[in-house]
């Protein structure tokens, strides 16, 4: 499985950005997937999860209220709307692919494929 993301750039604070992650194979759909992110000189860092049928969807505590994980399994691609971003949103942001149907969690060892990330930079 591939998977490809999009939709990063260069946004002011308060600013919103919508990222996408499209996978190449339908076997995604029957899985769970999340985003993380990784900002530089800092670990990967859990932001969303959703179900396969998106029927359970967590958040990390910092993006709670502001980021919306959605995915459309027609087109095996899942989506992050971030709303309200600030400055310390900034990082690469990757899409993964759990090993279960369920929300995968905040492991990255509960994934088993990612895709290469993509860029989100928040200005003050």
């Amino acid at each position: 499985v591939q998977l490809q993301a999009s939709g990063g750039g260069l946004v002011q604070a308060g600013g919103s950005l919508r990222l996408s992650c499209v996978s190449s194979r339908r076997t995604s759909s029957n899985n769970g997937m999340a985003w993380f992110r990784q900002a530089p000189g800092k670990e990967r860092e859990f932001v969303a999860a959703i179900s396969w049928n998106s029927a359970t969807t967590t958040y990390a505590d910092s993006v709670k209220g502001r980021f919306t994980i959605s995915r459309d399994n027609t087109r095996n691609t899942m989506f992050l709307q971030m709303d309200s971003l600030k400055p310390e949103d900034t990082a690469v942001y990757h899409c993964a692919v759990a090993l279960s149907a369920g929300v995968g969690g905040s492991f990255p060892n509960n994934y088993r494929y990612w895709g290469q990330g993509t860029q989100v930079t928040v200005s003050s």
